[in-house]
């Protein structure tokens, strides 16, 4: 997740709306029956644990403020779909596939990996992950365990009334574009020829997840990555603090993601998707909820940017954008989550916020 970037003309509106939209997370009423979470490192919540991989949370220092310790969320303690789930009123955790079993399925399952991408090759350097395909797949076997618990005849209708979220593309970028050393991609394509890439294979992935039932989903975009404490490591930053070539070429991904809402809303019947502007939520003064450390990480960080077991982690957590060199703390994934399912600016979401997609 990138950096929030300082944008004072919006502080006051912020304030007001953050402490008001924060009771929602609390009083939600149930609005849908399901949702399924499809994605990276920051909607993983387990399924890497038992993978090959240098990209793991389930172990100290990650989870010192969730409830039951470290489970395989990168965060220290709640990430952004632990508070979705609590938007639409679900209220648990969805599970995730790696443990996923019996009826609990019905409420939905989470499907992300840490390093996953759009392209199957994306993060390989880092061990195992589950690509979005093997994610489609994953969901595949998924819809076979539901059948015998609401009926065959009954599936499909279930699916369609569920939310779809899709948070997946910055590894493309992190661990694979900007990486010429381990990576081909960019000998390949030029930066707008990549990002052109992987919307192509990103619509074809999204046209499966329809077809295999999903009717209202909603696509995350890509956040300022030239911006995060990994990126500033491996390039150095430009006079802006980020670095700024690479946060260019991930608005040519992020401005290719409302034409592709509007093709797939015209093209696919019934088809309700809508796309979640990180940048625009983001970009606000963190300050003004008291964050002051934006390019930190809390914890003792190795050399791919997780945190070193069993290290302890600073004490001043609310007031840090990031956990590890990667990923948000509880109080930055609150807020982003809370922007998502009810948007404060016209550019937060289109067509609509996940509240609007939830009630259509």
């Amino acid at each position: 997740m990138a950096a929030i970037i300082a944008n004072p003309k919006w502080v006051v509106i912020f304030v007001i709306s953050f402490f008001m939209k924060s009771q929602v997370f609390t009083h939600g009423q149930q609005q849908v029956p399901c949702l399924f979470l499809f994605g990276a490192s920051l909607t993983d919540n387990g399924n890497n644990n038992m993978l090959s991989t240098l990209l793991k949370s389930n172990y100290p220092p990650y989870g010192i403020d969730f409830p039951t310790g470290p489970t395989g969320r990168f965060s220290n303690g709640e990430n952004i779909p632990d508070f979705i789930a609590k938007l639409p009123g679900i209220g648990d955790p969805i599970p995730p596939f790696a443990t996923a079993t019996g009826a609990g399925i019905v409420k939905g399952v989470n499907y992300a990996s840490a390093g996953a991408g759009i392209l199957d090759d994306t993060g390989i350097g880092l061990g195992d992950q589950i690509s979005m395909n093997e994610q489609l797949s994953n969901h595949q076997v998924t819809i076979l365990r539901l059948a015998p618990l609401l009926g065959p005849s009954q599936v499909q209708n279930y699916l369609n009334k569920c939310v779809y979220t899709v948070e997946i593309g910055s590894n493309d970028y992190i661990n694979n574009y900007i990486q010429p050393k381990n990576y081909t991609s960019s000998a390949s394509f030029t930066p707008d020829q990549f990002a052109a890439f992987l919307i192509q294979q990103f619509s074809t992935q999204l046209e499966a997840l329809y077809t295999s039932g999903a009717r209202k989903v909603a696509i995350y975009g890509l956040a300022q990555l030239g911006c995060i404490p990994q990126v500033l490591m491996m390039i150095p930053a430009n006079s802006s603090g980020c670095v700024d070539y690479v946060n260019n070429y991930v608005q040519l991904f992020n401005n290719r993601l409302k034409p592709l809402v509007d093709d797939l809303n015209s093209n696919l019947p019934d088809a309700i998707f809508t796309y979640i502007n990180i940048t625009s939520i983001t970009s606000i003064n963190p300050s003004s909820i008291g964050i002051t450390i934006f390019n930190v990480a809390c914890c003792v960080v190795s050399s791919v940017g997780v945190c070193v077991p069993n290290q302890a982690p600073c004490i001043d957590r609310d007031l840090r954008v990031f956990f590890d060199n990667y990923h948000t703390t509880e109080i930055v994934n609150r807020l982003i989550a809370s922007r998502s399912y009810n948007s404060l600016l016209p550019t937060d979401a289109y067509p609509f916020d996940i509240k609007h997609l939830a009630q259509q």
